[in-house]
């Protein structure tokens, strides 16, 4: 079985829910406390031992490569001033992964922003992380994923209990559990009614696929406005070659939402020894 080495991050959204902080600003650069979302999933991926990100990319979304690379006049004017702990701060960033961009042409969905990889993956398994989902774990998300990939040899998607009235803002899957965390998964159901929900598990932006997911979603055919779904393709992928239902370890943050983004910021900063206790303090005065 090859080595999970690769990871896929869609990040040509417009992020409208943001504007008109986004109108100039990819969404993916606003700040986790001080720190771009998109470098908060690339540590995690590099943490799971990912060496190599493909960022699916859109028009105006140069900047996130360039957070990556390095910044030659800004690193000679730390020099100068003798800030050598922020020289290697963002020397880490600009040497954390090797990242390549794709660009994805038209907005043509989840699933083709998938299949725009498909020459740089090749025939090896891939990770997908949507960026608007942040996941705070002792163990990076990502490695959970990539050992239950490695355990059965079958595609893994992350999974979440969300409350039953919540059931129709995820894809639902319908399965039978083979352990405490570990579902096979026979169902995916797009955004179903609660009462009609096969269960309360949610699938969440983190995936671990073959390759042979690429021809699933070539053979998909688009849906509403021209879209290529992964989550037919992934049907495809659960009745023909199995797929593996995983509920991760750990906290998930919604930042694709301003309220959830919100309490992100809140909760990384509590986290901080450098902003926790005066955070902490201050929401204390604001109960009172």
């Amino acid at each position: 079985m090859s080595k999970v080495r690769k990871a896929v991050i869609p990040v040509a959204g417009l992020g409208t829910r943001f504007l008109p902080a986004t109108k100039a600003v990819p969404k993916e650069l606003l700040p986790i406390v001080d720190v771009p979302a998109i470098q908060v999933v690339i540590e995690e991926v590099v943490a799971a031992g990912i060496e190599q990100v493909i960022l699916i990319t859109g028009r105006s979304k140069g900047a996130i490569m360039d957070h990556f690379d390095h910044s030659y006049e800004l690193e000679d004017t730390l020099r100068r001033r003798g800030q050598t702990e922020l020289i290697e701060a963002i020397d880490r960033i600009s040497e954390m992964v090797r990242a390549v961009a794709i660009r994805q042409k038209a907005p043509l969905g989840l699933g083709h922003a998938v299949l725009c990889a498909k020459d740089t993956i090749g025939d090896e398994p891939f990770v997908v992380l949507l960026p608007d989902d942040i996941i705070d774990a002792k163990r990076p998300a990502t490695a959970q994923l990539v050992e239950q990939y490695e355990r059965y040899g079958a595609g893994v998607v992350s999974l979440m209990k969300v409350p039953s009235e919540d059931t129709s803002m995820y894809g639902i899957i319908a399965g039978d559990r083979m352990d405490e965390r570990t579902h096979r998964v026979f169902t995916l159901v797009e955004k179903p009614r609660p009462e009609n929900a096969p269960s309360n598990l949610a699938v969440i932006g983190r995936y671990v696929l073959p390759p042979e997911i690429f021809g699933y979603l070539e053979a998909t055919r688009p849906g509403h406005g021209g879209e290529i779904q992964l989550t037919d393709a992934l049907q495809a992928l659960a009745t023909e070659r199995g797929l593996v239902g995983y509920e991760f370890e750990g906290t998930r943050h919604d930042i694709g939402d301003k309220f959830g983004f919100l309490k992100a910021n809140i909760e990384y900063a509590l986290k901080r020894s450098d902003l926790g206790p005066a955070l902490r303090a201050y929401l204390e005065t604001i109960d009172k």
